[in-house]
């Protein structure tokens, strides 16, 4: 009678976790696939600097996010009460006054980021940015709760349609500001887009500012450690945007960005799809429990590594004829950023779909010593490698990193007997091969920009 009753239930699971890889997938592609597009129109409307000058902003913006996060939304997919309304109710009044402080941060944080990279106009612009931070402290809990269930096709439309929005708003203020103005302020419009879009159509109770006590204590204790891991987090997305931005004038800066925005598309991509799906596996199904658990979530596990190694061979083997095809010759350094990149992330995509079998189990203590060892030595590598190797050094170290990081990973993943030692030594064969062809293939040009510095 358990095992029959079991299995539709399992059935259930695991079918919601593909269609929601699907539909978080294809809605990431999409936006990708028109955020280059109207990329192309901004590099024919903007300067390089304006993208330099708004990575700098992106450091700010995320930085502060990150070092703020509470682990709201992990908190609520895996925690016993995360459907009840005074619990949700209390994660908002959290995510609001989050907003708030925020902003009054990138206010403060302003001048000073401005000095230090000697670059006046981040005075107005960081401040003017941050908004974004305020207007999704009101974003309601029914997106997590969407994500808790699986229950991703209406949250993801409305996610789609925002970005949308904001990415034609952006579009539509470069033509009529030629700035990096219309950066930031297409920005702030696709944040309203989406508060308004959120609590106007997805279902479920309005939230409400109230505190529990008792939720509040649990989310505080589970967050604290979800606040230092995206601490560390900010340096494992944005130290390199940091670091360069001291080594890179602005139009080189801005090259990078174009580069990385490329060449990180099938991590990311990863990385919003495992970030939806495997914390309620992980906490509904875990491997541990039974055979048929642990060949489910194999399957699932090959087919998200393999899917994003196969892109980022193809990013990384194409490069210079993507560069070539869709930006002008200021931007063809971006070619050999985007090849060095994709071998250099190869390692973190093999590793990506363990972290959340420690935030499914409530260890957030554990899930945060990992991503502090990583941001320890990928920050460390990054500066080394930019020392003895400039850019192309930055990179390769990078990739070490990566490699000597996943056995932290791997002591995680064990302890909560998630690890899976034939997809490890299945995909590490298949990275290795595809470094291989790229290094071959680009090995000159390599070469050359190493020994440049």
């Amino acid at each position: 009678m358990s095992d029959a009753k079991s299995s539709p239930l399992s059935e259930g699971l695991f079918a919601r976790a593909l269609t929601g890889s699907m539909l978080t997938a294809g809605s990431y592609a999409m936006t990708q696939a028109l955020r280059l597009a109207s990329n192309l129109i901004l590099t024919r409307l903007l300067f390089p600097e304006a993208f330099g000058q708004m990575a700098l902003v992106s450091v700010v913006l995320v930085g502060l996010a990150m070092f703020s996060d509470v682990g709201i939304g992990p908190a609520i997919s895996q925690h016993p009460k995360g459907d009840a309304p005074e619990f949700l109710d209390t994660a908002f009044t959290i995510n609001v006054l989050r907003g708030g402080i925020l902003w009054l941060l990138t206010c403060a944080a302003a001048v000073p980021v401005a000095a230090f990279y000697e670059v006046p106009d981040l005075r107005l612009l960081v401040p003017a940015a941050g908004l974004t931070l305020l207007i999704s402290g009101f974003n309601p809990t029914r997106i997590d709760t969407a994500n808790r269930h699986l229950l991703l096709a209406r949250v993801t439309l409305l996610d789609l349609i925002a970005q949308i929005l904001g990415i034609a708003a952006i579009v539509a203020l470069a033509f009529a500001l030629g700035s990096v103005w219309a950066l930031v302020w297409g920005a702030i419009l696709g944040a309203v887009a989406k508060l308004v879009l959120m609590h106007a159509f997805l279902p479920g109770r309005a939230n409400r500012l109230q505190w529990q006590a008792e939720a509040g204590h649990d989310l505080v204790h589970f967050g604290k450690w979800i606040f230092l891991s995206t601490a560390c987090g900010f340096l494992l997305s944005q130290g390199d945007k940091a670091i360069l931005g001291a080594y890179l004038p602005l139009d080189q800066l801005g090259i990078y960005n174009i580069g990385y925005f490329l060449a990180s598309f099938p991590v990311l991509l990863a990385g919003a799809v495992t970030g939806r799906i495997m914390i309620p596996i992980y906490r509904d199904r875990p491997p541990a429990a039974s055979a048929e658990n642990a060949a489910r979530l194999r399957r699932l596990r090959f087919g998200l590594t393999g899917s994003v190694l196969v892109l980022l061979a193809l990013v990384g083997g194409f490069s210079a004829q993507i560069v070539g095809l869709l930006y002008d010759p200021r931007y063809g350094a971006a070619a050999q950023i985007m090849a060095a990149l994709t071998l250099a992330q190869m390692p973190q995509v093999i590793g990506m779909t363990y972290d959340q079998s420690a935030l499914a189990a409530g260890n957030s203590k554990g899930y945060f010593l990992v991503m502090a060892l990583r941001a320890v030595v990928q920050t460390a590598a990054f500066v080394v490698g930019v020392e003895l190797g400039g850019l192309m050094g930055a990179l390769a170290a990078l990739g070490a990193a990566g490699v000597v990081t996943h056995l932290a990973i791997v002591a995680l993943a064990r302890r909560h007997q998630a690890w899976d030692f034939v997809h490890d030594l299945v995909f590490f064969l298949a990275a290795g091969g595809v470094a291989v062809g790229l290094l071959q293939s680009n090995l000159v040009d390599f070469l050359t920009s190493f020994a440049r510095g």
